[in-house]
């Protein structure tokens, strides 16, 4: 019988970037156990089941397939969330959005409008870190929707609610104190989308006309009937695009635009308030 140590040492995923970590967590949820159990219990025997379904884990992400799609879950802040083929797998630059916001308003109690939800990562992270704030997460995919509610319910997130919606198309005139948005921000024609982890993500997630920038445009355009006087409008884009998501948003007659950087010094939220 193989032990934790052998099949960590044989494992082989020649094209993943982080491949020592993806077996890791691939024979980690294979037995079960968190993965420090591995580092813990080297010398364990792997039961004949657990190794099996470890193979077949193995082959999915040989194939090019993410390990969250493979386990079913991913990380964002500091919550763990079920995630599905359907939705955009959460990443940590889309952090800097929800530190963004969270330094724009107080706690006190305001509306907020998270726009193409997917898994209800920036909605949820939002709900849970202002309880007083009321988080509506809309996303056109009804899958998705339904995904971000087993989230919020898992995570008992009361003040985050989740309805199928167009980006504003069934929000009638309801009006936000903030509105925040990770939309598709992909060039149709970009190489990138032929390569690694995307491949298996929803191209309606990621692509948006030929720059990249048609859902944004279409966000900024509409997002001034949606917002409160003074109220504020965050979008996560490309590494490249905020000299350009600036430009739309001043021509809106958004106020004070602004770019933040993430960690890689890359501009990659941009933001404005209606006067």
């Amino acid at each position: 019988m193989a032990t934790i140590e052998s099949l960590l040492r044989t494992a082989v995923l020649p094209d993943s970037p982080s491949a020592k970590l993806d077996a890791e967590w691939l024979l980690a949820a294979a037995l079960d156990k968190p993965a420090s159990y591995l580092r813990t219990w080297p010398e364990r025997e792997v039961p004949a089941e657990c190794e099996a379904r470890f193979a077949a884990n193995l082959a999915r992400r040989r194939r090019g397939e993410p390990v969250a799609y493979i386990l079913g879950r991913q990380g964002f802040w500091s919550l763990e969330l079920e995630v599905a083929p359907h939705t955009l797998i959460p990443r940590p630059d889309t952090e800097l959005l929800v530190e963004t916001a969270l330094q724009l308003l107080p706690s006190t109690a305001v509306e907020v409008l998270d726009l193409g939800t997917g898994t209800g990562a920036i909605a949820l992270a939002l709900a849970h870190e202002r309880p007083t704030w009321r988080v509506i997460g809309v996303d056109r995919i009804a899958e998705a929707v339904d995904l971000a509610l087993r989230n919020a319910q898992r995570l008992r997130l009361d003040n985050a609610v989740f309805c199928e919606s167009r980006w504003f198309s069934a929000l009638a005139e309801q009006r936000f104190a903030l509105i925040v948005s990770n939309p598709p921000y992909i060039p149709a024609r970009d190489p990138h989308l032929h390569e690694g982890d995307v491949r298996f993500e929803p191209s309606s997630a990621l692509v948006a006309g030929d720059d990249g920038l048609d859902d944004i445009r279409q966000i900024i355009a509409s997002a001034p009937n949606h917002l409160l006087s003074e109220g504020w409008l965050l979008l996560e884009h490309g590494y490249d695009q905020a000299p350009a998501v600036r430009e739309l948003l001043a021509e809106s007659g958004f106020v004070d635009v602004q770019s933040r950087r993430d960690f890689g010094g890359h501009e990659r939220v941009s933001l404005g308030c209606r006067p």
